[in-house]
């Protein structure tokens, strides 16, 4: 009978070992996974990865990365496929955002990074040289967009040398018709080829090889992007953004897009944590534009690009989670 008991205690004491040791991954578990919106275009991949590095290795859940276009990811966060949108350019999809909020399923905590920014620059040297470089100011009196029409001997497009070249974007992109349309509005078609690009990639390599050599370039870009985080350009000044022109023809700024992270109301009960950090997350278009150079400089990839940021801008990320929270997102650093 006592060696029975003994048995007994054995087996009870084996159990209780045992949930010991499973109870942190059932309560792991328990968490679920947290699924993000994994849009096409850099910035928004790199802030999933920030985000979801600390979802995971500070709060305990799993991770799920979708990936997809604007509109499909949107609608699938109406309808609580996905959880988490941390780029949502919401101007540029007014009425599904209208239609998202107005349903109840998705709520908006409020701004990534509020000072992104679209129009048209041109290399700091053409206007201010570069003494380093041995570059001679170009253009001193370069300052606004009109002004571009006493230039366009500058900035000559080698197939057609009777005007200048202006660098559109990608066919298909409504920026790239609002640019065209821009180039009417201040007569600078009569001046200016609208040299539309095949490519994000042909567009940003003409501006990086026009760098590269000295030489002069003007057109269009957006950021935060990799190639603002690393070239000097300077913008040139439209008149303030009026809503009224703007409908018009365009003659004016493009207006400042609002770029807020979205979630699936279903988080608020399952994941209030998350809630929380993401109510705290923001960053500015500076930091995303350091994150995408270095990712160009080393050849890295987006989780690259997070884990950089997370070593190097503690004092940002550490300010949107608990010390506890902090203290494993640093230990699973190292």
């Amino acid at each position: 009978m006592k060696r029975k008991n003994s048995y007994l205690v054995r087996f009870i004491m084996l159990i209780v070992c045992m949930s010991l040791v499973l109870l942190p991954i059932v309560a792991s578990a328990a968490k679920g996974t947290i699924r993000f919106c994994d849009f096409g275009w850099d910035s928004a991949q790199v802030h999933n990865r920030i985000a979801g590095f600390i979802v995971k290795h500070g709060m305990g859940y799993d991770l799920e990365y979708i990936p997809g276009d604007t509109i499909m990811l949107n609608t699938a966060l109406m309808q609580d496929d996905v959880d988490v949108n941390m780029e949502s350019w919401t101007e540029n999809i007014q009425e599904l955002y209208d239609k998202m909020i107005k349903s109840g399923k998705v709520a908006d905590l409020g701004s990534n990074f509020p000072d992104n920014w679209q129009g048209w620059l041109v290399p700091t040297y053409v206007i201010k040289g570069d003494a380093k470089r041995g570059i001679k100011p170009m253009a001193p009196d370069l300052k606004s967009v009109p002004d571009l029409s006493k230039y366009w001997e500058l900035f000559k497009d080698p197939e057609v040398p009777t005007k200048g070249r202006f660098y559109n974007s990608i066919p298909g992109w409504a920026c790239t018709k609002i640019n065209s349309t821009k180039l009417k509005t201040y007569g600078l078609d009569k001046y200016y080829n609208d040299f539309i690009t095949g490519s994000d990639a042909a567009l940003s390599g003409s501006m990086a090889a026009a760098f590269k050599k000295g030489i002069p370039w003007v057109g269009y870009y957006w950021e935060p992007t990799w190639v603002l985080g690393k070239l000097d350009m300077t913008r040139l000044e439209e008149p303030a953004f009026d809503q009224k022109v703007w409908d018009k023809d365009k003659g004016c700024t493009y207006g400042s897009v609002k770029v807020n992270i979205l979630v699936n109301t279903k988080l608020f009960e399952s994941a209030p944590d998350i809630v929380e950090m993401l109510r705290k997350y923001e960053t500015t278009t500076a930091m995303v534009n350091k994150v995408l150079a270095y990712m160009m400089d080393t050849k890295g990839n987006t989780e690259d690009g997070a884990i950089w940021f997370l070593k190097n801008r503690e004092n940002v990320w550490t300010e949107w989670v608990s010390a506890d929270v902090a203290a494993k997102v640093k230990a699973a650093l190292k």
